[in-house]
């Protein structure tokens, strides 16, 4: 193997497109390029080329300058226009003498004269390759050329056919048309659109300024992008008036008939700013979907950045918020303590008092009892048995204070029991007779009060509904009958439901402030009598229970609170 088929083979998988119009030369060169370890690919003409460039791209082209159609030059021109194959490299062949200067100065990359030794093609195929450049991306199916498509319109058959033949050689698809109807038609039927029409202005069968009038006005009404130029074809050399004619029915150029190659150079430049303008829209709209998707990505960072910020203030506010309720439960329950020492505070002087009464009768009892025991030595019999009976009467008085101590004991440890936490079976009448008997003292001589125990006995609930919220409504009701009244507790029972009624003579309580009275730190008492939390925790208790607590207007004035218990599932 020659030191150039070494060096080739070094590149597996190198794919070269030869456009070769000759067989001989085709399969001569294709074994030579093939020996050397490369792909080949061939295409008989320059317009075959391109149509294959639109669906693959090789790494490198070899193409003869002499072509049958469109040339070598025309053909590399061609490749340059397109932002995707430019940077294609392209290596000319050709046997003329000025072959240099013709393939170099049509944009080829390098030249090889066809007589040449064919490891000097090697060798330039290796330089074009380890030269080339890496920005020519393959798109699939994405077209990057096509050809330029050409309508000519003249009566004469004769002229159309020489001239769609000189067209065809510059690889144009050229389509004809004889008359306005043809033209009109092809222009409607088009699709894609032409990118120029040649019509003859001065056809003996037809009006050739109408019919370019009429293009014209179809090439308006289309969209900006498929807009085609519009060449008039004069029979000779126009005279000034009728070129004004002509560029007024829409001519973007006049051309006479005599300077047959002096047209297809015309219509060539045409086509081929046809083709540069397609190319930078198409350009202009890549850039512009890679700004809107840059924009797109930027907005959709920008709008998770947003989320995650907002996630963070929200995780924040809900710590902040969570923390503001624990202090708020731990203030309330600090708060409900302190009302529950209060009350118990309140309960305690009362029975302080209550049993300070009897104890300071039966101590004085006690003295008196004494006194009479020390004077029976050296007393007479009559006055020893006066002594004993008033001793008897002093006694059995002391008798009666130690057992209203005693009682009193006793219900406060039968109300010590109720504030247990645990549900369980509570004896309704004995429980608030307990709880009456504690409060005596703020009842007073002044208040009556007067029970109906119809409901049933026993219930399932934590003693605290009875102690805490029975007491507290009670209490209440003693201070708004500071003069004396009466109050009625009354017990109710249904199938599902266990009612106790609590009523007072009292002033009552106005409407408006009924759904107001069970709101932590609302009262009505004056400053400093009261915390505002009695009515705020039994309603809590009640809630506990899964219960109703509602006041309403009493039968006979007043103020009524209403305590429903449901049924437990399975309870008595």
């Amino acid at each position: 193997m020659s030191p150039a088929a070494a060096e080739a083979a070094r590149e597996p998988g190198v794919r070269i497109l030869l456009v070769e119009d000759s067989e001989t030369q085709a399969l001569e060169l294709r074994l030579f390029l093939e020996g050397q370890g490369f792909a080949v690919e061939r295409c008989p003409t320059a317009e075959a080329a391109l149509d294959h460039l639109n669906t693959s791209l090789p790494d490198l082209v070899v193409a003869d300058f002499h072509l049958p159609g469109m040339k070598g030059d025309e053909f590399t021109r061609q490749l340059r226009l397109s932002l995707r194959t430019r940077a294609l490299p392209l290596l000319m062949l050709t046997g003329a003498r000025d072959g240099e200067r013709q393939g170099l100065e049509s944009g080829a990359d390098a030249y090889v004269a066809k007589s040449a030794d064919r490891d000097l093609l090697a060798l330039r195929i290796r330089a074009l390759l380890r030269e080339r450049r890496t920005g020519a991306v393959e798109a699939p199916g994405v077209a990057a050329f096509r050809r330029g498509r050409v309508l000519v319109i003249d009566g004469s058959a004769t002229f159309r056919t020489f001239l769609a033949g000189l067209l065809a050689q510059e690889g144009h698809a050229v389509s004809t048309a004889r008359g306005p109807e043809e033209a009109l038609a092809a222009l409607d039927a088009a699709s894609p659109p032409f990118d120029c029409v040649a019509v003859d202005l001065l056809g003996p069968s037809y009006d050739g300024l109408g019919l370019c009038r009429a293009i014209d006005q179809r090439r308006k009404a289309a969209e900006a992008a498929v807009a085609f130029h519009l060449v008039g074809i004069a029979g000779s050399t126009p005279s000034k008036e009728f070129l004004v004619d002509a560029f007024a029915a829409g001519a973007d150029d006049v051309v006479s008939k005599e300077a047959g190659e002096t047209l297809v150079l015309r219509v060539r430049g045409l086509v081929r700013r046809r083709l540069l303008e397609e190319d930078d829209r198409r350009i202009a709209g890549e850039f512009g979907e890679r700004e809107r998707a840059l924009e797109t990505a930027r907005a959709e960072a920008e709008a998770a950045e947003a989320r995650a910020a907002l996630a963070g203030a929200l995780a924040r506010a809900n710590r902040d918020l969570a923390d503001a309720n624990r202090k708020l439960t731990e203030a309330q329950a600090k708060l409900v303590q302190a009302a529950k020492m209060a009350s118990l505070g309140e309960l305690v002087a009362g029975i302080a008092h209550e049993i300070n009464n009897p104890l300071a009768f039966i101590l004085a009892h006690q003295g008196t009892v004494e006194r009479l025991l020390g004077g029976l030595d050296g007393a007479d019999a009559a006055t020893a048995g006066k002594h004993v009976a008033k001793a008897r009467d002093r006694v059995g008085a002391m008798r009666m204070g130690l057992t209203r101590i005693q009682d009193l004991v006793l219900n406060l440890r039968k109300f010590s029991r109720l504030d247990e936490g645990e549900r369980s079976l509570v004896n309704v009448p004995e429980a608030i007779e307990t709880v009456l008997a504690l409060i005596q003292h703020k009842l007073g001589a002044g208040i009556t009060v007067q029970t109906d125990f119809s409901g049933r006995p026993e219930i399932n609930c934590t003693p605290a509904l009875l102690n805490q919220v029975v007491m507290n409504i009670l209490g209440n009701a003693a201070d708004a009958m500071p003069e004396g009244g009466t109050i009625r507790v009354e017990t109710r029972s249904t199938p599902e439901t266990d009612v106790i009624r609590i009523s007072d003579s009292g002033p009552g309580i106005p409407e408006d402030l009924r759904e107001k009275i069970f709101e932590p730190f609302f009262t009505t008492k004056p400053v400093g009598a009261g915390t505002g939390l009695g009515l705020a925790i039994a309603y809590s208790v009640v809630q506990a229970h899964s219960g109703s607590l509602a006041v309403e207007a009493a039968p006979g004035g007043g103020a009524s609170f209403v305590i429903g218990i449901p049924r437990q599932a399975g309870g008595p």
